[in-house]
Parts: C-alpha cells; sequence; structure tokens
C-alpha cells in the first residue's frame, strides 16, 4: 500500500511538471511592463553612452579637424580674407594653422563637456524621460541642446576667442582681420553705389559663428550614437538599454 502511494505521488508530481511546461508555453512571451524607474534609468544610460562616445571623439587629437562633418572652417563671408593672405609666401599655411589652432581649441573644450551632460542627465524627470523615449531619433539631443547649450558655450568660448586673437601675419590676428574687413564691407554695402549694386552688409560674429558650429559638432556626434541605439540591437551595451528599447 505505501509503495503504492509513493508512486501515485511521483506519478502526480510528473504530471505537475508536464502542466507547467505547457502553462509557460501558453503565457506572452512579453516581459512584465518596465517599471518609472527602469525607463529612466534606461534612458540615462543611453543619453550617458551616447554623451560619453561623442566627447571621446571630438576631444581626441583631430577630433574635429579630421572629421569632415563636423571639422570647423571660416564662415564663408571670410572668402575674401583668405583669399587675399593667400596670395603672400606662405599665406595659404598661415590660413591652414588658423583652421587647425581653431579646430585643436575645440578639441581642448570638448575634454571639459561631460561634467554638463552628466549634470543635466541628474535632473532628468519621468516626463522628460517619456518625451525621449516616445519622441523622434533625436528626441535626447533636444534635451540636450535644451538643457546644455548655455553652458557648453561657456566652456568653449574661452579656448576659441584664444585662438581667435592669436597673431596671423604682421601682428594682425584672425579676429582683427575679420573686424576690418567687415567694417570696409559695410560701409561699402551701405553707400548708394553698394545699394545700387545690390551688396549686403555682413553681420557674422566671428566668435559666435565659430562656437556655433563647434556646438554643432558635439550635437552631431551625440545624435549619431542616438540613432544607433534606437535603430541597432547590437548598440545597446547593457541589459537595461536592452529592456527598454527594445520594448519601444
Amino acid at each position: 500500500m505505501r509503495k503504492i502511494f509513493i508512486l501515485g505521488l511521483i506519478l502526480l508530481s510528473l504530471t505537475s511538471v508536464g502542466q507547467l511546461s505547457r502553462l509557460k508555453k501558453l503565457l506572452p512571451s512579453k516581459s512584465l511592463p518596465l517599471t518609472n524607474t527602469e525607463i529612466i534609468n534606461g534612458l540615462k544610460d543611453a543619453i550617458l553612452i551616447g554623451t560619453d562616445s561623442a566627447v571621446t571623439h571630438l576631444s581626441a587629437v583631430d577630433g574635429y579637424l579630421k572629421d569632415q562633418v563636423v571639422k570647423i572652417l571660416l564662415p564663408p563671408e571670410a572668402k575674401e580674407i583668405t583669399d587675399n593672405i593667400s596670395k603672400l609666401p606662405g599665406g595659404a599655411k598661415l590660413i591652414d594653422d588658423v583652421i587647425v589652432r581653431i579646430n585643436r581649441a575645440a578639441e581642448d573644450a570638448a575634454k571639459g563637456a561631460k561634467p554638463i551632460f552628466i549634470s543635466s542627465v541628474k535632473t532628468m524627470t519621468f516626463d522628460d524621460g517619456l518625451k525621449i523615449l516616445k519622441g523622434p531619433d533625436n528626441a535626447a539631443t533636444q534635451y540636450f541642446r535644451l538643457k546644455t547649450n548655455d553652458q557648453l558655450a561657456e566652456l568653449y568660448r574661452p579656448k576659441l576667442r584664444e585662438s581667435l586673437n592669436k597673431d596671423l601675419v604682421a601682428g594682425i590676428s584672425t579676429q582683427q582681420s575679420w573686424n576690418e574687413l567687415t567694417t570696409t564691407w559695410n560701409k561699402l554695402a551701405a553707400s548708394p553705389l553698394g545699394k545700387f549694386g545690390g551688396l549686403k552688409t555682413v553681420n557674422v560674429k566671428l566668435e559666435d559663428y565659430i562656437v556655433q558650429k563647434a556646438l554643432d559638432g558635439l550635437y552631431l556626434k551625440i545624435e549619431e550614437r542616438e540613432k544607433d541605439i534606437r535603430s541597432n540591437a547590437k548598440a545597446r551595451v547593457t541589459s537595461i538599454l536592452k529592456k527598454v528599447f527594445g520594448s519601444k
């Protein structure tokens, strides 16, 4: 009798295991809904990975200079400066040196960008996170533009200003040459002859232009990384990234 009872228990347990196995197959394969904390942590991971990658790339030697997408050049209005200086002996090299200095200054400034990005991530709310998750492929980058642009401009500006104020030729800096050129040009454009010829004044501030170009390059690199994380499963290098962006 005892043996029959034990045998019955074994059969019952085997049946239960089989039922459980079949039950698991019937249950949805999806994981449980994401918690608010998981969503925020996943987005913070994505943003920090993206910004770290962008900053590391641009702060390296030739990060700006050798990347043709983000390389900082003088504004188109500077063509008259570059054309005239290039006619002088060694002039072309002088222009190249200016471009190198500007990009080197931007690379140096980029090294200090990480703390600014980390600070903006710490202040991210759940609503911010949800908008980013459900937003376009560059939603996180747009968030950064809103939160960090002014601070990053303050970081970049002194280094780029120093570069622009270094002597270019005959004791004249790039900034001084630009100021003289635009002043002369604007006088001509505002004259009766200039107005008759349809000339337009140039109101580009060189320093502001260079700073914005440097920041545009930084945000562009962040945007590239963000799009990669959203669209490429292999780019989601942490478990929380896989869970958050996989669920989207």
